[in-house]
């Protein structure tokens, strides 16, 4: 039964939920963005797709100190005659799908890694390049979106995103236009906003990938490279801050959480969460209405999308 929030209470002033304070002090002033963080990352960066989880965390309980920018960094342009990675064992794509599967496993981030050998990645510019034409065209939030799903397509579910044909359907799936989109990253424009990241990158010392860094209005900086728990880049943000204390902001609903990312991996939500993952399937029965989500699971690991 709903309530009827046009009945005024006579004796309070109060229109509307009943119970509300009637003096309450509210401070409606946001803490000023001081700091850049840079996220220098690559589409087919397996450490990155690992630190999906925390990345997501931070950004909910800490994005109100710091403007968050993804830096492309170039991590494959092609397979050519000579090692791309010998330190990894990494000579050609197939090479790729052993230690994807490592991260995959070591993370629970599952990663198959098979497309690497039977219809592998050619480049990682194609859809780095997709990435700074949409952030160009249509903004941060939205070239993000297309960024994790490249990855859920590439890592999970084992499709080669430096194809034509999957970077339009990619991009149609976050509804804007894939052909055109598609058409002008391969051309100068493209290229030209790909080769400022490398730029950037360069400048802010970063030769691989996750690394992370934070400069506040000091020109004053910390980088965190790899893929590590929430508490270094916590620690880090810290440091460049000037602020005593940072309060994290509230953690959104599982429910609104889904909703918004449409799919999240268990590890995903136990890290969100802070939950081991014995208790996962009793946080799951406990905040999502049955009926609003489907339950899969992927190289034995769960993961829920959003219905």
């Amino acid at each position: 039964m709903m309530s009827n929030n046009l009945i005024c209470d006579l004796e309070t002033g109060i229109c509307g939920v009943p119970g509300e304070e009637e003096l309450e002090v509210v401070d409606f002033n946001q803490p000023a963005k001081t700091i850049d963080l840079y996220y220098v990352t690559d589409p087919i960066c397996s450490h990155c797709w690992a630190l999906e989880p925390t990345l997501r965390r931070l950004k909910e309980e800490y994005g109100q100190y710091f403007n968050f920018h993804t830096v492309m960094g170039g991590l494959l342009e092609k397979w050519g005659g000579g090692p791309v990675d010998p330190g990894n064992g990494i000579f050609g794509p197939a090479d790729v799908a052993g230690h994807w599967r490592e991260v995959g496993e070591y993370s629970r981030m599952p990663i198959d890694g098979s497309v690497m050998v039977h219809d592998p990645v050619q480049s990682s510019f194609p859809p780095s390049r997709v990435y700074k034409v949409i952030q160009q065209q249509h903004g941060a939030e939205k070239a993000d979106e297309f960024l994790r799903q490249a990855r859920e397509a590439l890592f999970a579910f084992n499709q080669n995103i430096s194809a034509d044909a999957k970077l339009i359907e990619l991009v149609n799936e976050i509804g804007l236009d894939g052909e055109k989109i598609v058409k002008e990253a391969e051309g100068e424009l493209g290229q030209q906003l790909l080769m400022e990241d490398f730029v950037l990158k360069s400048k802010l010392g970063v030769r691989g990938f996750p690394t992370i860094v934070m400069v506040n209005e000091d020109n004053k900086g910390v980088k965190v490279v790899g893929s590590r728990p929430l508490d270094f880049y916590v620690s880090a943000l810290k440091q460049v801050s000037d602020k005593e204390e940072l309060k994290a902001n509230k953690l959104p609903a599982l429910s609104e959480l889904l909703a918004k990312e449409k799919l999240l991996f268990a590890k995903e939500i136990e890290v969100m969460y802070d939950l081991e993952k014995a208790d996962l399937d009793g946080f799951i029965a406990e905040q999502l209405p049955a009926g609003t989500f489907e339950e899969n699971e992927l190289l034995g690991e769960k993961y829920f999308v959003s219905k």
